[in-house]
């Protein structure tokens, strides 16, 4: 039987990684170095899947990836979130005296500042996180350190001097699975997300308009994000979410009414939500 192959952006031992790793842990992962990378490698077959961070519970969206779903012939599957945990590492025998500079991933480094700030390290910026533990491991100086995920540790063979240093406890990343196939979860069967793109008419209170048909027929929408397409400022793109499936009645007449009032509407998928969304709201 042939193993899959699931593509992510960033080194091994990123959170990318970990993501392919619990979400298909029978699959084949594939570093590649760009969101446009991981694009084009499903696109050509050398992959069959991508997996792709879309939303961070602190950082907010990943910019890149809202600029790429809407013109790639790619689909998005399934969706997964993952907790995101961060570990300060060293070559082995360092202690946490002997370090001074911290290396990581800027959005990393912004989200452990309390442990930085406690032990006076100066913060150097590296590309990736994965990529911080490989070079703290070429290196092989004990004053250098990495802020990265625990499974860059095992990759790199480093020891992890301090773990999750992170400063909030609720760091979550949101990813969604990519396809060349055009996969429907079945309707019936669970709670399902349905991902879409539109172009709003410029027109008054067009959007105003557009979003009327989820509020009659009882839709909730959970994403709305707009930005701008082809540099018009009249020009302005939506990607939208929603709970329920594309064929259930409410979802088709909404979508149907929202028809009307736009240039253009894209389904991106319509697949399974992930458990995380059931859980309960933190108190």
């Amino acid at each position: 039987m042939t193993r899959v192959r699931i593509v992510y952006q960033g080194e091994p031992g990123s959170n990318s990684h970990l993501a392919c790793q619990q979400r298909f842990p029978d699959a084949e992962p594939i570093a590649a170095a760009s969101f446009e990378d991981c694009f084009a490698v499903v696109e050509n077959g050398e992959a069959d899947l991508a997996m792709i961070p879309i939303d961070n519970s602190l950082a907010g969206r990943v910019s890149d990836i809202h600029h790429f779903l809407p013109t790639s012939p790619l689909h998005i599957v399934a969706e997964h979130f993952v907790r995101i945990r961060f570990a300060l590492l060293g070559i082995p025998g360092t202690r946490l005296d002997d370090v001074r500079t911290v290396h990581s991933h800027v959005h990393a480094l912004g989200q452990c500042r309390r442990v930085i700030r406690q032990h006076g390290l100066v913060p150097v910026i590296s590309g990736d996180t994965a990529g911080a533990a490989r070079e703290v491991k070429e290196a092989g100086d004990r004053s250098q350190a990495a802020i990265s995920p625990p499974l860059a540790a095992e990759i790199y063979g480093l020891e992890i001097l301090l773990d999750e240093v992170e400063d909030e406890d609720h760091n979550t990343t949101r990813f969604v699975v990519l396809s060349r196939d055009f996969e429907k979860a079945p309707a019936g069967n669970g709670a399902v997300v349905t991902s879409f793109v539109f172009n709003v008419r410029n027109l008054p209170a067009a959007l105003y308009k557009a979003l009327g048909g989820f509020a009659t027929n009882g839709v909730n929408m959970t994403k709305l994000e707009s930005y701008m397409v082809g540099g018009e400022f009249t020009a302005t793109q939506f990607l939208a979410e929603v709970d329920g499936h594309a064929d259930d009645l409410p979802v088709r007449q909404a979508l149907e009414e929202l028809a009307f009032f736009t240039t253009e509407v894209k389904i991106l998928g319509v697949y399974p939500a992930d458990p995380f969304r059931q859980r309960p709201p933190r108190p």
